[in-house]
């Protein structure tokens, strides 16, 4: 009676802590996204070159990489992940304005934004309410990611258009997957740290964005 009592028990911290850590991280996100959306407009309305976005994404990867892990444990964790996704928006601002200089950019943009809120609302929807245990992605996903960048960087030699929009639809593929995986990850309390799922979960967000928008500007016909 005592074990059954004390299993339950467990059982019950454990789910609490679940939710805390996926409450923590959904609030975490959305604030960080808005960040980054207003960064963005910074950008844009500073009209920054495309430097900006090579040197904001470089920084980014600096905090991701060496930084991050050390502070992922404590609230200067918090004062990095503002870090990392303002400069990521900061580096969209050239991107954008690309966009809008387009005839048809302000449409592109907004269905690219529109298309990547569905995606995250649905596979996080559906992830939550089945519950299930996607941990069986993660070895796919890496080696995908793995073929994808190295395709990427023999792209920027080879400079093959087909070549770019295949990347493009693979990369949105291998984050959607991400974000089932990392959401199954939080629900089954394989990530205990939101922070960390909080930049996970916007890294995706971020590609499939950027990647929609290549895909949706091409077929535009204006890229």
């Amino acid at each position: 009676m005592y074990q059954n009592e004390r299993v339950i028990s467990h059982s019950s911290e454990s789910a609490l802590a679940t939710n805390k850590v996926l409450r923590n991280t959904y609030a975490l996100l959305s604030v960080t996204l808005l960040f980054s959306a207003v960064m963005a407009g910074v950008s844009m309305a500073m009209n920054m070159g495309f430097m900006a976005n090579l040197v904001a994404f470089g920084g980014s990867i600096v905090l991701l990489w060496f930084v991050l892990p050390r502070t992922a444990n404590s609230a200067a964790g918090i004062a990095v992940v503002f870090g990392i996704t303002g400069l990521l928006g900061f580096g969209l601002g050239p991107i954008l304005n690309t966009y809008l200089a387009m005839s048809n950019g302000g449409q592109v943009i907004m269905t690219a934004l529109g298309g990547t809120g569905v995606i995250f609302l649905a596979l996080s929807a559906y992830a939550l309410t089945t519950k299930r245990d996607f941990s069986f992605l993660g070895g796919m996903l890496m080696v995908g990611f793995i073929v994808v960048l190295l395709a990427a960087v023999a792209n920027i030699f080879m400079n093959i258009p087909a070549l770019s929009l295949t990347i493009s639809a693979v990369v949105i593929l291998l984050m959607s997957g991400f974000i089932l995986f990392d959401t199954s990850r939080i629900i089954n309390g394989g990530e205990t740290n939101y922070i960390l799922a909080t930049v996970s979960l916007y890294l995706s967000i971020y590609n499939i964005f950027v990647h929609l928008l290549h895909l949706l500007g091409a077929l535009g016909g204006d890229d």
